[in-house]
């Protein structure tokens, strides 16, 4: 027996669960609008494929942008398969919804934030979700929510 619920192992599932609807959307229709994806994941992650040159040159994460050219997107309910465009050199990419970071769409202010407080014991992750300030389509995403912006922390419910 359980001996509580674990919320953020929920919230979790529940999030990578809407960024598997958000890109089967993208899959299905394209990119409504002005629409687009910074996508922040772990390249060091065992079931992330990349090329070897993209692994050497960001050993820990890396920042992907679907927004413009992008081709092949496959979703499945593991993570998704997209080519990107690297200085005019196409590349496949598989990334697990495990392995992403931070899911940020700043046409709408919208994103999320996967942390993990201990690394070696997945179900105790945390999820941060704040709104995202606006940016242009040249501008990365930022490393830390902007002051204004309200996170909720599970931590601050979690005894």
């Amino acid at each position: 027996m359980s001996s509580g619920i674990d919320y953020g192992k929920l919230m979790h599932r529940a999030m990578r669960g809407l960024i598997q609807e958000v890109l089967e959307g993208v899959q299905q229709d394209g990119l409504p609008g002005e629409h687009h994806f910074f996508i922040t994941f772990d390249t060091a992650h065992p079931d992330a494929e990349l090329a070897d040159w993209l692994s050497d040159r960001y050993p820990g994460e890396m920042t992907v942008v679907m927004q413009h050219w992008f081709d092949k997107l496959e979703v499945t309910d593991e993570g998704f398969a997209v080519t990107l465009n690297f200085g005019d050199a196409p590349e496949r990419l598989y990334i697990p919804y495990d392995a992403i970071k931070t899911f940020v769409d700043p046409s709408v202010e919208f994103g999320l934030r996967f942390e993990s407080q201990d690394v070696e014991v997945e179900e105790d992750d945390d999820t941060q979700i704040a709104p995202i300030p606006e940016s242009g389509p040249d501008t990365a995403p930022k490393k830390e929510p902007a002051k204004d912006a309200d996170v909720v922390s599970l931590d601050s419910f979690r005894k």
